[in-house]
């Protein structure tokens, strides 16, 4: 079944929605949007660096998105704008990335296909990179689940609990660094965010608990790659942006009817 390189791609892309979407959710709670840009951008540093080094892209890609997610971490409220901020380290990140491919010499890269992902062409060891990710930040947030969802609700609350909030904003910060490593051979660094916000968005006017909006989300990030893989299929255009068109069209569509059902009631 793994010989089909469409059977391949739509796994990988099921299994990047399912680690993205639920961890979108808490990206919007709150409204970390930036924050997952920044994160993102970051790879393509991470890229570079395991050329030059000769290794793993994943290891490579996870290692500086975690220091990126740390390093905004601890800068925050540190005397500069939580968005001023967010957009200095991304565009500058994506900046000296770009500038760090351009010194590879010998060594052959598609920069597109980490721009814009290149899902049509995941390996079977790429596959148990995304998933075995996937799986990893999934059993991380239903493990601290109920405590991310304090710390995002009210920090006095969530000290009052016993437990620290800043220590959950780190588990966030390594739950989406591996997410970010996971899912840049699927969207590529420039759709990262959108398959993280767009989801979790969508699922937002469907609702009524937490829980369920983390399903909801997954499900639609689910759909939306296997339909976006079949668009592109269909009308030959480029997969990765097709699953985030189709994840934008969802989101159009659910807004539109939580927008009527709030006009009825």
């Amino acid at each position: 079944m793994l010989d089909d390189f469409m059977t391949r791609a739509t796994l990988a892309g099921v299994g990047v929605a399912f680690a993205a979407a639920p961890l979108g959710c808490f990206v919007v709670w709150r409204r970390m949007a930036y924050f997952g840009d920044a994160t993102a951008h970051a790879a393509i540093l991470g890229v570079a660096l395991s050329l030059t080094f000769q290794m793993s892209i994943f290891t490579g890609v996870l290692a500086v998105a975690l220091i990126m997610a740390l390093t905004v971490t601890l800068l925050a409220g540190r005397g500069y704008a939580m968005d001023t901020l967010l957009g200095v380290l991304a565009h500058s990140a994506l900046a000296f990335g770009l500038v760090a491919v351009s010194f590879l010499s010998g060594v052959r890269i598609d920069l597109m296909a980490y721009l814009f992902g290149d899902i049509l062409a995941v390996s079977r060891a790429d596959l148990a990179v995304i998933w075995g990710g996937a799986t990893l930040v999934m059993a991380l947030i239903a493990w601290r689940w109920s405590q991310l969802l304090t710390a995002t609700l009210n920090e006095e609350l969530a000290y009052a609990s016993g437990f620290d909030p800043k220590r959950e904003q780190l588990i966030l910060t390594l739950a989406l660094a591996v997410t970010v490593a996971v899912a840049i051979k699927v969207v590529g660094v420039l759709l990262i965010a959108a398959m993280l916000i767009i989801p979790a968005a969508a699922a937002r006017s469907l609702a009524r608990s937490p829980e369920t909006m983390a399903l909801a989300a997954a499900a639609i990030g689910a759909f939306s790659a296997v339909a976006g893989l079949r668009s592109a299929y269909v009308f030959d255009t480029p997969a990765g942006p097709s699953i985030v068109c189709v994840a934008a069209i969802l989101f159009a569509f659910f807004s539109l009817i939580g927008w009527q059902t709030q006009r009825e009631d």
